[in-house]
């Protein structure tokens, strides 16, 4: 069950050196970096001009899409800020943590192979809602512009700046700054592992990443009663992401798994992206078990970015899934729902960080500072055991900070 990822310390030296000409010389190495991945020698921020005629060529029925998307993605966002609980822990003391935006946030949304805009929605409307007072935006050009549904998902969001910048000269811009790029101090968004080993360098300094999210992934857990077409279909909206996407059918069913390489054999040959999802599939299994524990445990030990329940008791598999990025339950909830405009975020770990990490949220652009008031009743309650506890351990300035007060 590995994943076809090159290893990141094979992919750091080739981009350390990057990162570290952008640090030492700004503009002038992104501007290198942007003609030799990108063949784009203009202007990095996307003037209100240019934003103002790309929504213009935007079509009108995408338009009304992004927005309904984006309307369920800020319903189901807005649900998540969290307001300052006070606790009395003893008489006297009172405790408390209030959720503060960070600053200065970079969002990397990718476009080198296909114009992922739904990414700036994912990204943005946290963002938005948690009221980030500097929201920056980089993305590679394509024919020296970017689509314009990237620029109107960025200013439905409050992005404040759009760089036409991509790669890993993009995340080095936005770790660092430079005379056009403000340095930020956490950075978001997915990308090819040569982002991904760029965010993870950058986090080794002084800006922090949402996480390790690498190549796109895909679990389908199905059983007989589960529709082999849906199911090739899901696969395959997965593997056309990239060449290194991975996705994985695991059924107990040797007559789905039969039908269901049929139907992707099938679909396959009128995708557009058809290259890439075939190379994808070489990385891919279809694995058949026996029993439904077994499934369990490997859908659990395997982590999956995104997770697909197409089975008959679909809701009591849920309640016992530990490990996954997203879940969709039952045949009629196909993962791309959740890509694009079911309310969820996209933007999700992979390579088996589920079994860690979270995918983003308001919680992730925001940091929770804690708050603390002692009365002079509240520190006489607790006098004691601060300086018990600080001999203990000691440490005697930690008890003069107390026993110094109350001989006051």
């Amino acid at each position: 069950m590995a994943r076809p990822v090159a290893s990141l310390k094979e992919i750091y030296p080739q981009v350390e050196p990057i990162l570290t000409e952008i640090k030492e010389n700004g503009d002038r190495a992104i501007r290198k970096y942007n003609i030799k991945f990108d063949e784009y020698d203009g202007e990095f921020l996307v003037s209100e001009k240019e934003t103002k005629e790309a929504i213009k060529k935007l079509d009108k029925s995408l338009k009304k899409a992004i927005e309904q998307a984006y309307a369920n993605i800020y319903a189901f966002h807005k649900l998540q800020v969290q307001k300052p609980l006070k606790i009395k822990t003893m008489s006297g003391v009172t405790c408390w943590r209030k959720s503060i935006a960070i600053e200065k946030v970079g969002l990397y949304v990718p476009g080198g192979t296909a114009p992922l805009f739904s990414t700036v929605l994912m990204l943005g409307v946290p963002a938005q809602i948690a009221d980030c007072r500097e929201v920056v935006l980089c993305s590679p050009p394509r024919g020296g512009t970017l689509h314009p549904a990237i620029v109107f998902a960025a200013k439905l969001t409050g992005v404040h700046k759009i760089f036409k910048i991509g790669g890993v000269q993009a995340i080095g811009a936005m770790a660092y700054g430079t005379e056009s790029v403000p340095k930020v101090y956490k950075i978001f968004g997915p990308g090819n592992q040569y982002v991904t080993a760029a965010k993870q360098l950058v986090s080794q300094e002084d800006t922090a990443i949402d996480m390790p999210a690498g190549p796109s992934e895909v679990l389908v857990w199905a059983d007989e009663t589960a529709n082999a077409e849906f199911v090739a279909a899901d696969l395959l909206s997965q593997a056309e992401h990239g060449t290194d996407s991975q996705v994985v059918l695991l059924t107990n069913s040797q007559l789905i798994a039969e039908k269901t390489q049929k139907a992707i054999a099938e679909q396959l040959k009128k995708l557009p992206r058809r290259k890439i999802a075939e190379k994808a599939l070489q990385n891919s299994k279809i694995i058949v078990v026996e029993n439904e524990q077994t499934a369990l445990d490997l859908t659990n030990f395997y982590a999956p970015e995104h997770l697909i329940l197409a089975l008959s008791n679909a809701d009591e598999i849920a309640e016992k899934i530990i490990n996954a990025g997203s879940v969709f339950i039952g045949n009629y909830t196909p993962e791309s729902a959740g890509d694009y405009a079911s309310g969820t975020n996209h933007t999700l770990p992979t390579n088996g960080f589920a079994r860690a990490y979270s995918g983003v949220s308001v919680d992730s652009f925001v940091k929770k500072v804690t708050f603390q008031k002692i009365t002079k009743k509240g520190l006489q309650n607790l006098a004691k055991t601060i300086e018990t506890m600080a001999t203990a351990e000691e440490l005697q300035a930690h008890k003069n900070a107390v026993s110094i007060r109350m001989k006051k």
